[in-house]
């Protein structure tokens, strides 16, 4: 697909699990669906999904409808399922895809190698936030990059400078954390969102507490992890304006009468825009009650403007908000009854107590008949109740519901399910009333000429024409115009809708009505094939291709023709082992040293703060720079004096990696791009990596594998707590104290942690930038596979003291050294240390 630089407003991308919200989605006017076909490669495993089948169907409803369909499959990849995944994106194209949605590396690099005919995405997951990464991909030959939740209007503005297609983020949930490199919910429990089984953890209780284990968190914020969900239909004009292509919906887990709400409200609301309208206030008061009436914990836009404060965060709770319409006037105890349960087909009969009541509530907005409104008390929310609108009522109006139990006068009500949008979405969602394509119809009905009946679609995809008889006089009563017009335009249960029709006729024409039906229909099907045309014998076009490849041959083809080593040959003077340290602070990297530590690293943000406070780093050390994992156009100025020629750099994105290239410094690829396959190693060693650290999500097997297969040095963090969250948002902010000056914050000094509901602490920590960084509430010890790790290959062991004091620091240094040693020697490290975990290395992620 070419740059849409025709198009006068973004394409709707709307979300769907399944056949029933995609149903849903093309009924509300998406330009465009993303799903998944099957549950193993895609974000989200557990949505219903396609099989083959439905799919195939699905993809031929949407094309018809004059949508595209874009395939899932936005997880990192094992190097043993690669050739599954290739399969699955194989046959999903010869079905109908038309583009596929990537986040792993070594996935992509494989799809543009081997199918260069398909169109490719790059996912929000690959974390790429700046046009220096943007044009790195556009360089792969991808069509369109996925944008990071977080960017603002302006950036979005200077990123389509770079001549390829942008998709953002304009609905739904936020994740708390930058997409792609949250690992809190596989840390927590083994269930990885870079796998498609996120758990949401951040979305449930915790305490923010200082060093001393004392609550610091403000009353009423419990959920410091938990945003709003975002919103954009006030937005759509300057996010064209900025150059967006593709205005994206969250939500494939969401129901049909979700996913029709949103995309229905946001298609109005960019009708009106690309035809200069300026909606009305009914209009516009009818799709904002549509989007808070769907699914939502309020909305945000905060991103947009390059803001991540507290109106952006819904501390107080993570389930739906609804839409506020009222309050309870008054309430009434009727007593209670007794209802029976049990007792049929022989089992014993049981009675328990049920209490009624009766709720007034006056309506500040209407509320349909069927509408589930909840009732939360202000002073104890928990003891929320649900109950039904007994029928239609418009504002100002007071209503009575049945209750299980009173509540009090004050107390806000809520819809939050419209019965009017759930049956509006079951109408559609089945597919018996498909989205209708408008098609243009002419007709010629010349005396001694063939009658012809031509459509063409409006959006000019294609036309068809159907000939019949010759035309002849009338032997009784002559055909008019307007009889032709009536029944050429019957198209009932095809997927046209004619918009004009036009006809040319001649006085006197005769014509039986069941000829005019039988020339349309046919003139329907040769239009659908045509639509259909560009999607038929495709598989004839990958004949050649293996379905399932011998990647070990074909890599080695790929090292050879790129002029990289061979897998295993590592540059001649790598040590056999190395220890490594992540150091916080000078005061920490001299105690990382006195431990044995040969290799220093740090944040580029514990480098400006040592310069901001005149501290010194060790004489005679060369501390190699640890980038951000989040590179934005307002990063630049800070990090990229970092990376100079011939240094060594680790890198935490692809726009760092691409600068590191650029400017010949020797890039160390970081954790936080995943390589979970051999593909993706050889992609990024042949983009310019110098070195690679693996992720803390791979088994110690996945870890040995990838070690034998590089020729760059590899290292692993083997002890240290692995960060599980960074974002863009200051935790530190549910304390309510926030100065607006984080060199001076004495908050962000402490040793604060957030505690969950079992007790466990995760430490965080905060930059200058006013990002957060979380970690793990267990630290990891990995020492004891020292020897495993050096003899495949992983010559690079680090200790991450982010978190230690220089005394602590030294301790840690001094194990790993320990450990190296052991292994150079033959001899058994020591076990692992009480209290810390190996992390994924024995139990793998989803």
């Amino acid at each position: 697909m070419a740059f849409r630089d025709t198009h006068s407003v973004p394409e709707l991308l709307a979300p769907a699990g399944g056949p029933e919200p995609f149903n849903a989605a093309l009924a509300g006017g998406a330009d465009a669906i993303y799903c998944a076909l099957g549950h193993d490669f895609n974000a989200r495993r557990g949505a219903h999904n396609f099989t083959y089948e439905t799919f195939e169907a699905a993809c031929r409803s949407a094309h018809l409808a004059g949508a595209r369909v874009y395939v899932t499959v936005n997880v990192v990849v094992r190097t043993d399922e690669m050739p599954r995944a290739l399969s699955l994106i194989r046959k999903a194209w010869t079905l109908g895809a038309d583009a596929f949605i990537i986040q792993d590396w070594g996935l992509l690099d494989e799809v543009r190698r081997r199918f260069p005919q398909m169109e490719c995405h790059v996912s929000t997951q690959a974390n790429v936030h700046d046009a220096r990464g943007v044009a790195w991909c556009r360089d792969l030959g991808v069509e369109r990059v996925t944008l990071s939740r977080e960017l603002s209007v302006d950036e979005i503005a200077r990123i389509s400078q770079e001549g390829v297609e942008l998709e953002g983020f304009g609905h739904g949930a936020l994740c708390f954390c930058y997409s792609g490199v949250c690992m809190m919910s596989s840390l927590a429990g083994g269930r990885s969102a870079n796998r498609g089984l996120c758990a949401q953890p951040c979305r449930l209780p915790f305490d923010l507490v200082d060093g001393d284990g004392k609550v610091i968190s403000a009353p009423g914020r419990g959920r410091p992890l938990c945003p709003k969900d975002f919103c954009t239909i006030d937005d759509v004009e300057r996010l064209t304006r900025a150059g967006l292509g593709s205005l994206k919906v969250e939500g494939r887990m969401k129901a049909p009468d979700y996913v029709y709400s949103v995309i229905s409200a946001y298609r109005g609301a960019l009708d009106d825009l690309a035809a200069g309208r300026t909606p009305s206030a009914p209009d516009d008061d009818r799709r904002h009650e549509m989007l808070r009436r769907a699914f939502n914990r309020d909305f945000t836009n905060s991103y947009l403007d390059h803001r991540a404060d507290d109106d952006m965060m819904s501390y107080e709770r993570s389930n739906n908000r609804g839409e506020l319409v009222g309050s309870v006037v008054a309430s009434r105890d009727l007593g209670g009854t007794r209802v029976r349960r049990g007792g049929s087909n022989g089992g014993r009969e049981r009675f328990r107590s049920k209490t009624v009541a009766e709720v007034d509530v006056r309506l500040d907005r209407h509320v349909g008949e069927g509408d589930l409104l909840e009732i939360r008390p202000v002073d104890d929310p928990s003891q929320f109740l649900t109950t039904h609108a007994p029928a239609d009522a418009p504002a100002g109006a007071t209503i009575t519901c049945k209750t299980v139990r009173p509540m009090r006068p004050g107390n806000p009500v809520r819809v939050i399910r419209s019965k009017r949008a759930m049956d509006e979405a079951a109408r559609v969602s089945s597919g018996d009333e498909r989205y209708k394509r408008a098609v243009n119809v002419s007709v010629t009905c010349r005396l001694g000429q063939p009658l012809v009946v031509s459509l063409s679609c409006v959006d000019g995809a294609a036309e068809a024409s159907a000939e019949g008889p010759v035309v002849e006089p009338a032997r009784t009563k002559a055909l008019t115009r307007d009889e032709l017009v009536e029944h050429v335009g019957r198209m009932g249960g095809t997927p046209f809708v004619p918009a004009a029709v036009d006809v040319r006729m001649d006085e006197g024409c005769g014509m039986g009505f069941s000829v005019v039906h039988r020339l349309r229909a046919q003139a329907c099907e040769l239009l659908e094939e045509r639509l259909l045309a560009p999607y038929s014998g495709r598989e004839g076009s990958l004949a050649r291709v293996p379905d399932l490849p011998d990647l070990a041959l074909e890599l080695a083809n790929v090292r050879s023709g790129a002029g990289i080593a061979p897998a295993g040959v590592r540059p001649e003077g790598t040590p056999a082992a190395e220890v490594c340290a992540l150091v916080p602070t000078p005061e920490v990297a001299a105690a990382a040293l006195a431990g044995g530590a040969t290799r220093l690293y740090a944040t580029d943000g514990a480098l400006e703060e040592a310069r901001l406070r005149g501290a010194s780093w060790p004489e005679g050390v060369d501390v190699i720079p640890w980038l951000d994992e989040v590179c934005r156009e307002c990063d630049h100025d800070r990090i990229d004096p970092l990376v100079e020629k011939r240094r060594p750099c680790g890198v935490g994105n692809v726009s760092e990696l691409a600068l590191a290239a650029e400017r010949g410094a020797l890039p160390e690829v970081r954790p936080c791009i995943p390589v979970h396959n051999e593909s993706c190693l050889v992609a990024l060693e042949r983009a310019g990596a110098r070195g690679l650290w693996l992720s803390p999500e791979l088994t110690l097997e996945e870890c040995l594998a990838l070690g034998r297969a590089a020729s760059v040095p590899v290292g692993l963090m083997v002890l240290g707590r692995n960060r599980a969250m960074t974002s863009e948002h200051c935790v530190l902010k549910v304390a309510d104290r926030c100065i607006h000056d984080c060199a001076r914050c004495a908050l962000r000094r402490g040793r604060n942690s957030l505690r969950d509901r079992d007790g466990k602490l995760l430490p965080v920590r905060t930059d200058l930038q006013a990002r957060s960084r979380i970690y793990a509430a267990y630290p990891l010890d990995a020492t004891p596979q020292a020897a495993e790790l050096v003899s495949a290959g992983v010559s690079r062991l680090m200790a991450d003291c982010t978190l230690l004091t220089p005394h602590e620091a030294e301790f840690a240094c001094a194990r790993v050294a320990r450990a190296a040693q052991a292994a150079l020697s033959g001899r058994k490290p020591a076990p692992c240390m009480a209290g810390a975990t190996s992390g994924h290395l024995f139990s793998g992620i989803g």
